[in-house]
């Protein structure tokens, strides 16, 4: 495998030490233009088609916005993209143009699990008949800054308690909060899809991880999964286990047994 990764920020920083330290470091960085002239181990490119000839696997750090710049070119170029931004999968359009252009290059998008596990069980058991499914993320208050809450919820005052400032489906959670709600659409995808999923988000004093809790109901029987996630320490805002899940998917895709 000959790795690239878009973005410079802290799960790209997560994955390229974890690389490095398995001697196979990325061998280039993709990243905006104005970050080119930046000091850099790695050589730094702009654009897909300035990648080296030989990259095999791009992995999308650096968001929503990325995929959807670099994702279908680099698809269509025969290289498979792994990704966290699930969440970009909610619109349809981009969903449409990445699936194009994974079938006119003959690659793959991977999606790592993010910042939550246990979506094989909730695989398994859309193999029956999977009749309900709901997400709920809870964050502490500041956790949810600069997200579509600080417009619901006052997040720097005092709260007595826990304060839901989204209801709805999986769709309209992952496009409402992309930077947040991810994990809302990793649950869509492996369950019920974006519309039947649904979703609550909840900002609570009480917490100081971030709790993803996933409830399913069907011909299985019923499970309810819980994972209390801790920060990056370099970036309080993103999920370990998101930068995990990257190193973990690049793992099993170079396996010759997979689980």
């Amino acid at each position: 495998m000959q790795i690239a990764l878009i973005g410079t920020g802290a799960i790209s920083t997560y994955v390229q030490d974890a690389l490095a330290a398995q001697g196979k470091p990325p061998v280039a960085l993709l990243v905006r233009p104005a970050r080119l002239p930046e000091p850099s181990d790695i050589p730094r490119v702009a654009c897909v088609a300035d990648l080296p000839a030989h990259i095999t696997h791009l992995v999308d750090c650096a968001g929503h916005e990325a995929l959807a710049s670099h994702g279908p070119a680099a698809l269509a170029n025969g290289i498979d993209v792994i990704t966290v931004s699930i969440g970009a999968l909610a619109n349809p359009d981009l969903l449409q143009d990445l699936q194009a252009a994974a079938e006119a290059g003959k690659s793959r998008l991977h999606l790592a699990s993010g910042a939550l596990g246990g979506l094989d069980a909730l695989q398994s058991a859309r193999a029956g008949q999977l009749r309900s499914v709901t997400y709920t993320g809870r964050k502490p208050p500041k956790g949810w800054l600069g997200s579509p809450a600080e417009d619901r919820i006052d997040l720097t005052a005092p709260m007595d308690g826990p304060q839901t400032h989204f209801r709805g489906t999986a769709r309209e959670a992952a496009l409402q909060y992309p930077k947040n709600a991810n994990v809302a659409a990793a649950v869509a995808l492996a369950g019920l899809g974006f519309e039947a999923t649904q979703v609550e988000l909840i900002a609570d004093p009480t917490v100081t991880t971030n709790i993803h809790e996933v409830r399913a109901e069907g011909d299985f029987g019923d499970f309810t999964f819980t994972i209390s996630g801790h920060s990056l320490p370099a970036s309080p805002r993103t999920s370990a286990l998101a930068a995990m899940s990257v190193v973990a998917t690049l793992a099993r895709i170079a396996a010759r047994i997979r689980s």
